[in-house]
């Protein structure tokens, strides 16, 4: 019979790892100062462990997200890139697509990336229904750059983004069809088609940032969530918000 072995579970605050860095070798990211903001990452399914890291690389307390009280308890949301129907079903199943409906109409800042896009968009261009947050009034294609082996990395301007092109990776990329309301400002194209995009308090890309190491747009982001809290709870668009005091202790990645 084998030993059985209890692992040892330090908190981050102790460790200044988040759960799988310290095996693949990567360099532990600074703790974020106490008047950070709190920005979630959705942690039903995709890619939530690479921003978190592009997240506390900016500056913020970067949280997962899997509960009410977690989502109650955060000043910015991410939707993570994954599969879209997977994290729409999860997101009824365990009770959080009302709660994030109404956190989002209480303007909420909130970025979706690739899945997230989908997520959050108001119309899909496909006949299947599928659960989605909405909020962000675009009609949205799946899978608009092709499957995996058509996927691609590239550069490209982002309006509001300083620096120069930023680094992008497009897998089983989404695109915008349509936008559907006046309010929704393009920040960026690819073949003639929206691929970044801003209404209010919701920040929308159809590719990857996470992952190239290119923070621009999650800086971005939690610029203008801080400066939200600065404000007294002011919204991008200038409207009131409601948000939940920020709290120093936050639910681990695990």
């Amino acid at each position: 019979m084998s030993a059985s072995f209890l692992p040892s579970r330090a908190p981050r605050s102790a460790s200044g790892w988040i759960p799988g860095e310290r095996l693949a070798n990567r360099v532990a990211v600074p703790e974020p100062r106490p008047d950070a903001p709190r920005i979630g990452v959705l942690a039903l399914q995709g890619d939530v462990l690479e921003h978190l890291r592009a997240l506390r690389r900016c500056g913020a307390d970067a949280v997962a997200v899997r509960d009410a009280a977690q989502l109650a308890a955060v000043d910015g949301l991410i939707l993570p890139g994954g599969e879209s129907t997977t994290i729409g079903k999860l997101l009824v199943r365990f009770g959080l697509l009302e709660p994030l409906q109404r956190r989002i109409a209480q303007h909420l800042p909130v970025f979706g990336t690739c899945a997230g896009m989908i997520l959050l968009s108001d119309e899909l261009d496909q006949d299947t229904p599928q659960p989605l947050v909405g909020g962000l009034h675009v009609r949205t294609r799946r899978n608009a750059f092709g499957r995996q082996l058509d996927s691609f990395d590239t550069r490209i301007e982002v309006a509001g983004i300083d620096g120069g092109p930023l680094d992008v990776a497009f897998i089983r990329a989404p695109r915008i069809e349509a936008i559907l309301a006046e309010d929704v400002e393009v920040w960026a194209r690819v073949e003639g088609h929206p691929v970044v995009v801003r209404q209010g308090h919701l920040l929308a890309a159809a590719f990857h940032p996470e992952v190239t190491g290119d923070d621009r747009l999650h800086a971005r982001f939690v610029a203008e969530v801080r400066a939200g809290l600065q404000a007294g709870g002011a919204a991008p668009d200038g409207t009131a918000t409601v948000r939940p005091p920020l709290h120093t202790a936050g639910p681990e990645l695990t």
